[in-house]
């Protein structure tokens, strides 16, 4: 049986646009406050892009800051896969956007949705390119814009949404390192709970579908919070299992990023000190597919991880969709 090659992260980068909405902003604009939405999601502020700037141009920044930690250049990409569930246009792909920008005339590219899971599912979707020999690197972007989509009316889904777009340079690595197991996994009957009902084929765009607002994030809050709950603890001991570790082993979890009693409930489950976790929901809010991508590439910054350390990724997200990897650093 032919051996796979490890592969694993050889380069990191994020972005953030400058704008910051603190809850004392959305107090201003809808009914709420900031203890509420604090004691309830944990969110204290969300960066919020500029007019004009897309989601294809928070991942050309988080992208250039990747290629540099890694120490190449964006001819030699082979792959670029883009996370995300706000691309500029429904075609041409915000991949193929990026690649232009990049001048990555080499890579193949293509956009993956499967929204907040969206980066892990990339990842796993990488590894397997490069184990099997069809290319030996891969920029993998989770990013997304959810301002673009997000009811600034609308008490009750406003403020739990940022913008934002993290990156990694996937390739081999040393024996012994990188991405021991993925658990990916949907339940598509739940994907009425959390959705953007126009703008496909089909309800395509109209007045009518403007004037009712159907082109916003619905979310059914509660019962997204109880699946976020369950699979979050299933999908982490899968993966731990099909990695051979156990829980003891884990040296950093980096969970999405949706709400503070979600990943707290998951800490619990997990029996992990407050220490080994990565939590920067309040700064950034729930940023869909850039959101562990940013914790991970910020926990790198930080020097919070060390060569050899056994890093757990856990996420969920609409379709109702999950994803989870663990990775030795």
């Amino acid at each position: 049986m032919k051996q796979l090659r490890p592969v694993g992260i050889i380069g990191t980068g994020k972005y953030v646009p400058e704008r910051i909405l603190t809850n004392s902003d959305l107090e201003k604009m809808v009914e709420t406050n900031d203890e509420w939405i604090v004691s309830r999601t944990g969110i204290k502020e969300r960066h919020i892009a500029a007019p004009g700037q897309a989601t294809s141009d928070l991942a050309y920044e988080a992208a250039l800051k990747a290629l540099e930690s890694a120490g190449m250049k964006a001819e030699e990409l082979d792959l670029i896969i883009v996370a995300t569930v706000t691309p500029d246009s429904a075609f041409p792909s915000t991949a193929c956007i990026l690649q232009d920008k990049l001048g990555a005339k080499g890579a193949a590219a293509f956009d993956l949705s499967a929204a907040c899971s969206g980066f892990v599912y990339s990842l796993a979707t990488a590894t397997g390119f490069i184990q099997n020999g069809m290319y030996n690197n891969a920029l993998v972007i989770g990013a997304d814009t959810l301002s673009s989509i997000t009811d600034y009316t609308d008490r009750n889904t406003c403020v739990l949404f940022g913008d934002g777009a993290g990156a990694v340079i996937v390739g081999e690595v040393p024996e012994g390192r990188g991405f021991q197991s993925f658990d990916l996994g949907a339940e598509g009957s739940g994907g009425s709970l959390l959705h953007l009902e126009a703008g496909g084929s089909r309800l395509p765009a109209s007045h009518q579908t403007v004037d009712d607002k159907k082109h916003f994030i619905y979310m059914n809050g509660r019962e997204v919070f109880k699946f976020a709950v369950r699979v979050m603890g299933s999908a982490t001991e899968r993966v731990l299992t099909k990695a051979g570790i156990t829980k003891e082993s884990i040296d950093l979890f980096v969970p999405h990023q949706a709400n503070i009693r979600i990943i707290q409930s998951a800490m619990q489950r997990l029996e992990l000190p407050p220490e080994k976790c990565v939590i920067n929901v309040d700064k950034y809010a729930n940023t869909s597919a850039a959101s562990i991508p940013l914790a991970l590439v910020e926990a790198a910054e930080q020097g919070r991880m060390k060569e050899g350390d056994t890093v757990l990724m856990v996420g969920f997200g609409g379709g109702l969709t999950w994803g989870a990897s663990v990775l030795i650093w």
